[in-house]
């Protein structure tokens, strides 16, 4: 149990460490929450210094959720439902981090890094191929990450029943990683998903 609180806390400061938001700071004097969606992630951070900033943001954000998640699994055993809540603590810390007052990023990056964590290729590579295909289909961002969120609970409830037999543990961690970003994004998703117009423009062609 001692191990377990302090992974959580690990992951927790870990998660906190808002890498985006000081890349912005040091290298262009800026706030990076002045551009785009007023969060200090690494989206807001490529639309405030292009790649420069924001490619070294995006793969801090995702190693500060994959780093603490996999040393405390594979490497100090740590796994069933003990797992849970060290997996959720980078989401948590980069979602409402102390050092920028509570306030954090939509946790999108840190969220692909937990789940590279838990499953090393699997999980981050098929979610972030589902949040690839509904960003090309949906019109809102936030709505392509909770949809693919929602596709990739199918693909884990899949392999937990045909494959590798049911593993409760993980599906909480997907619930409360479902929670989080639904509470980050919850401005965004008041609005009514929409396809992309080209979408539309091939399925009106398509009736026609």
């Amino acid at each position: 149990m001692l191990n377990v609180m302090v992974w959580t806390l690990i992951g927790f400061i870990a998660g906190s460490l808002m890498f985006s938001y000081w890349l912005g700071k040091i290298f262009l004097k800026q706030d990076v929450r002045n551009y785009g969606d007023s969060n200090p992630g690494a989206a807001n951070a490529w639309k405030a210094g292009g790649p420069k900033i924001g490619l070294p943001g995006a793969v801090l954000d995702f190693a500060k959720g994959a780093i603490p998640v996999a040393l405390a699994h594979w490497l100090f055993g740590i796994d069933g439902w003990n797992l849970v809540p060290v997996a959720l603590a980078p989401i948590l810390g980069h979602s409402f981090s102390p050092f920028l007052k509570f306030n954090g990023g939509k946790a999108i990056a840190v969220t692909l890094g937990v789940w590279s964590g838990i499953t090393i290729w699997e999980g981050v590579l098929v979610l972030g191929i589902l949040i690839g295909i509904f960003y090309v289909i949906i019109d809102q961002p936030s709505w392509s990450v909770i949809l693919a969120m929602f596709a990739f609970l199918c693909y884990l409830v899949f392999m937990g029943i045909f494959i590798r037999g049911a593993d409760l543990p993980l599906w909480a961690i997907w619930t409360g990683n479902l929670c989080i970003l639904i509470f980050k994004h919850k401005s965004d998703l008041k609005q009514t998903f929409r396809p992309r117009p080209y979408i539309l423009r091939i399925l009106g062609g398509l009736r026609g």
